[in-house]
Formats: C-alpha cells, sequence, structure tokens
C-alpha cells in the first residue's frame, strides 16, 4: 500500500496496529521449484538447503537465488554419505518472469554425479575448480550498477550481480593452495544473467577471495550487500560481513567487514567486534548488512550482553571506511532445545533440524534510485521468551536511522512455530514482506511422530512504523522435516535461513520445503537410538534401507502481488 509521507515526526512509543490474520490468502500466490535442476533422488544428490534470493532493481522481472545444493557430490556408498573432496555446493538459479519459473543452469567444473569424481557437468557456480578453489555453500546474493569504463557507477552501465560463499583451497597440497586457512569467503561476479542462465562458464568471472586468511582461519556466515540507491554518496559500493573463526575449536569468532569500491575486484577488511573468548563473553553471529539512501552502512549480528542475547547494530556514516561502537537493539531469548544426539539446538525435536534466533534485517533505501525512500529499518528474529513450543517472531521498526526502535511485537501467524524467518521492506517503504518455515507440531521427545512445516509469506501495510494488519498471503504444502537429513544420518538438516526479496509491486520469498521427500523409518530409528546414548549404533543405507526420495528437500519459492496496491 503506498500512503502520502506524513508531515510530522512519529512518535516512537506508538503502538503497532497489528491484527493476526487468519490464514485466508488476500492475493493469489505463485509457487514455484527453484532447485528445479536437482534429482529426486539418490542422497544426498537430492538435497538443497539455505536459500538467498534478490531482485534486479532495474528490472524487477529478473531474480537470482542461491542454496546449499548437493547435485554434484558422490550418491551414497551403503551407510557413507559424506561431502565428496574437491566438488562444490553453491548452487545458482535465474528467473526472468518474476519467480514465476526458475532455471538451473549446468557448466562444467569438478563433478561427482556419477559416482567418479573428475572434470564434468555442475549445477554450482563456476570457475571454482580452474582456480584451485571449492565452492562450499552459505550463498549471499546482491545487485548492484555495474562500474563504467572510468571506474564510475552508474545503472546506464547494467547491472552486477555479486554471490558470496564459502570456499575451501581444491588442493589439500599447501604449494598449491590459493589461500591460507581451512575456509575463506569468496564472491563471485556477473554483468551478462541470460548468458549465465544459459550455463556459459565464462560469463562469469573468476572468484574473488574476500576475506583475510591465516593459517588458523574459518571464515563463516558470510552476507553480501551493493550500496543501490543512486542518491547515495557510496553507490556502488559493496560490502559483505562474515563472522571469523580464529582457531581451531572456533574461539574468538569477532564479526569481519569487507568492503569494496571497484565492482568486486579489491577489497579491504576491518574488525567491527572484540575477539574475546566465547565461553566467557558469548559467541557473535548471524550478521547482515545494509546501506539507507544516505548510504549509511548498518551491521546487524546476534551477540551477547551480560550472559544474555541480544541484537547488536553497529553503523558506519563514510562508506564502510570507519564504524561507531556496536549497541544493542533487541533481547532475544533463543530457540530451540539442545539435542541430546549432536549437541546443536533443535527447533521440531530430538535429532532434528538445528536452529538460531539470527537477525534478519531490510531497509526501505528507495533503490534504483533513492528518491522515494523512507529509509525505516525492519529488524525480525525467532524468539522463545513465551517458552519451547510457543514461539514468536518478533519485529521492531526504526524511522530515525536506528537511533531508537519500536517494541518488539510478534508477527507470526497464531498457532505456527515459526523458524528462520525473513524480512522485507519495499523500496519506498510502504509494504512489509515475511516468510519462515512454520512447524506444525509441537517439540517432539522422539522420532517416531511426524514433524510437519510449510513454507508461509506474509504482509503487511507500512506507514513510517506504522504497521497495519498482518496477514498471510501464502501457505506452502506440508513436508515432514524428518525426511531431511545430514549427510552424516544422524539429525535432520533444514539449513540456517530462508530469504525474501521485496518490490514496489510485491515480493518473492525463498524456503526450505520437504513436501517432495521421504520419512525413512530406519533412519528413525538410528537416530532415537542415539538420542538415547547408545554411540553403537549402526546407521543405515539409504540406497537399499530407505524410500528413493528420503534426504529430498528442496528450495521453493512464492510470489505475490502488493495485496493492497
Amino acid at each position: 500500500m503506498r500512503f502520502g509521507r506524513l508531515g510530522m515526526l512519529v512518535v516512537f512509543a506508538a503502538f503497532f496496529a497489528v491484527i493476526v490474520g487468519s490464514g485466508v490468502a488476500l492475493a493469489a500466490a505463485t509457487d514455484s521449484l527453484v532447485t528445479n535442476g536437482s534429482p529426486p533422488s539418490p542422497f544426498p544428490q537430492n538435497k538443497q538447503n539455505e536459500p538467498a534470493v534478490a531482485v534486479n532493481p532495474t528490472d524487477t522481472n529478473v531474480l537470482v537465488a542461491g542454496s546449499n545444493d548437493e547435485i554434484d557430490l558422490a550418491p551414497c556408498n551403503g551407510n557413507s554419505c559424506p561431502f565428496t573432496p574437491g566438488v562444490g555446493v553453491s548452487g545458482v538459479y535465474f528467473s526472468f518472469d518474476g519467480g514465476k519459473s526458475w532455471t538451473q543452469p549446468t557448466y562444467t567444473g569438478y563433478s561427482a554425479r556419477d559416482g567418479s569424481p573428475g572434470p564434468g557437468p555442475i549445477g554450482t557456480l563456476p570457475k571454482y575448480y580452474e582456480n584451485g578453489l571449492v565452492s562450499d555453500g552459505d550463498p549471499a546474493i546482491a545487485f548492484g550498477p555495474k562500474p563504467g569504463p572510468n571506474g564510475s557507477f552508474s545503472w546506464s552501465n547494467g547491472v552486477r550481480l555479486y554471490y558470496s560463499n564459502l570456499t575451501a583451497n581444491f588442493s589439500a597440497q599447501r604449494s598449491e593452495q590459493a589461500f591460507k586457512g581451512s575456509e575463506a569467503i569468496a564472491v563471485s561476479r556477473t554483468d551478462n544473467l541470460q548468458a549465465a542462465a544459459a550455463g556459459d562458464n565464462n560469463a562469469w568471472m573468476a572468484p574473488v577471495i574476500v576475506s583475510k586468511q591465516n593459517a588458523a582461519l574459518f571464515s563463516d556466515k558470510d552476507q553480501i550487500w551493493a550500496d543501490n540507491a543512486a542518491t547515495s554518496p557510496y553507490f556502488g559500493n559493496v560490502y559483505v560481513c562474515n563472522v571469523a573463526f580464529r582457531s581451531k575449536g572456533g574461539t574468538p569468532e569477532p564479526v569481519i567487514f569487507s568492503r569494496s569500491t571497484d565492482g568486486g575486484s579489491t577489497w579491504t577488511n576491518r574488525q567491527l567486534t572484540a575477539a574475546t573468548n566465547n565461553t566467557q563473553t558469548g559467541g557473535r553471529q548471524g550478521c547482515t548488512v545494509r546501506t539507507d539512501s544516505k548510504g549509511t552502512v548498518y551491521v546487524f549480528y546476534e551477540g551477547s550482553l551480560k550472559g544474555h542475547s541480544v541484537q547488536y547494530m553497529v553503523r558506519s556514516f563514510d562508506g564502510g571506511k570507519t564504524f561507531e561502537r556496536p549497541r544493542p537493539v533487541a533481547n532475544v531469548v533463543d530457540v530451540g532445545a539442545q539435542d541430546p544426539a549432536s549437541g546443536d539446538f533443535t527447533f521440531d525435536g530430538v535429532a532434528g533440524a538445528r536452529t538460531n534466533s539470527f537477525p534478519s534485517v531490510d531497509i526501505a533505501n528507495g533503490a534504483p534510485s533513492g528518491k522515494d525512500a523512507s529509509n525505516t529499518i525492519a529488524l525480525l528474529w525467532p524468539d522463545a521468551r513465551n517458552g519451547l513450543n510457543h514461539e514468536q517472531d518478533l519485529l521492531e521498526l526504526s524511522n530515525n536511522g536506528g537511533q531508537s526502535f519500536t517494541q518488539p511485537v510478534n508477527v507470526a501467524q497464531s498457532g505456527d512455530r515459526p523458524d528462520f524467518p525473513a524480512v522485507a521492506l519495499s523500496p519506498d517503504g510502504t509494504d512489509l514482506y515475511m516468510t519462515y518455515d512454520a512447524f506444525l507440531d509441537p517439540y517432539r521427545q522422539t522420532t517416531s511422530t511426524p514433524r510437519r512445516f510449510q513454507g508461509v509469506v506474509r504482509h503487511a501495510d507500512l506507514n513510517g512504523i506504522q504497521l497495519g494488519a498482518v496477514s498471510t498471503v501464502y501457505r506452502g504444502a506440508v513436508g515432514d522435516a524428518r525426511s531431511s537429513s545430514a549427510n552424516s544420518l544422524t539429525t535432520e538438516f533444514l539449513g540456517d535461513y530462508n530469504y525474501i526479496a521485496a518490490t514496489r509491486d510485491g515480493a518473492t520469498a525463498v524456503f526450505n520445503d520437504a513436501r517432495n521427500g521421504a520419512v525413512c523409518p530406519a533412519v528413525n530409528t538410528y537416530r532415537q537410538s542415539l538420542a538415547n546414548g547408545d554411540t553403537s549404533a549402526t546407521p543405515p543405507a539409504p540406497g537399499t534401507d530407505c524410500p528413493p526420495n528420503f534426504g529430498n528437500t528442496d528450495i521453493y519459492s512464492a510470489t505475490t502481488a502488493d495485496p493492497t496496491p
């Protein structure tokens, strides 16, 4: 919904006018399989998770998505289903009709689809094998302006797609390695989306290592953003945030910020947080980065304050050169219960899907021009302050550059146990969209009963920080989380996040979906044995002991028009 701008200051203590919808869709949503090049079997080739999506600000019919996609791994050998060394897992998908349909291109690279690793067809990012690298997932995607011949940025030059992900060295020989450490952050780029969608390796530039590596560093949990509002004095800058695990034990883990002013060719790095021992001060995870129409850079992440989880915000007013000190902007009660089998916090039950309370953020910065920006900030996260089985998706809003935020309000549909939420604002700030996986059953103490979940998209009109009625515009097909699996078979695996991108006319969400997966009783029995403390339990062989489509988790999209245009 589009409003005229208010000619007065909005009082930040204003109460949200939130009405939780009944779930009846207000507008038709187009449901589509994003990972349509991946097979329904065998495991783990049929496994995808952790989707990301971005929309081209200058042509909103064009979207690009990514996910962790194991299409190129070798099938399980008996009960052994490891990641095949050297094979990438960063899938990429293109839509040229506003998210109604998707293309998963086939490139050439290092593949084990037929069980024999070597050069062959891949459904993941190209040019990693040729550069001594392996694409390792955790996808993040952004569109920005293409730099011109003189290095200046303009939308008239065209668009550049940025895809950040984790990367490992292809070779274990130190003399042949492309970087130090066990895991780095890399960025792939293309200026030719049609050729990239058609499977042309050469449509992509060689990946660039973003993180400043050392021998002990494991870089993780990356997010990327391009300053895409032409009103910004730093228009065209590209930013990446990630967490740096500085020892094999994982601690300490500061948040790192990287900046490029030349279209992603070169990068500078700075540390945004202290590098302290996590056992004493708590860890830092789940960073995300955005910009407003004035070029202010905002980085959010989850951390700890006096033993309690909080969402932190840190800002830069000079295009990422320097930053203010981080400050907490929301209190958090982390979702999930600790699983006896894996030690992870799981959302749906023992040996279940791991979970987190990382922040999702968007800013209505008026892209591509920036001229109609409201610069409203939306901050969303899953929260368990009401206890297990009473989880919420809590939203805070700001329209004064993050100086203050509204009180948190639950924007999930009543009856849902929402996990992996993501938020998006229309560029003019008049519409808010969110997506999450809704779990429909309580936390399970055994693996014998269903763990149903489905993708959900919700919408509300927005006027500054005044939120209108929140209604559900999409509910997907129901699947069972037990049909998902880690490669070790010991637990389920749905990743860590979903994603959503909004335009002035609607939104496209991408989410993990198990509608096409099958539950394997033998795997359920094995996982229950581990939960019961039986470390001698023998895992089953998915190829012979399970239905063919066990493990088949897909990425689906849901595209909706603005319900109240």
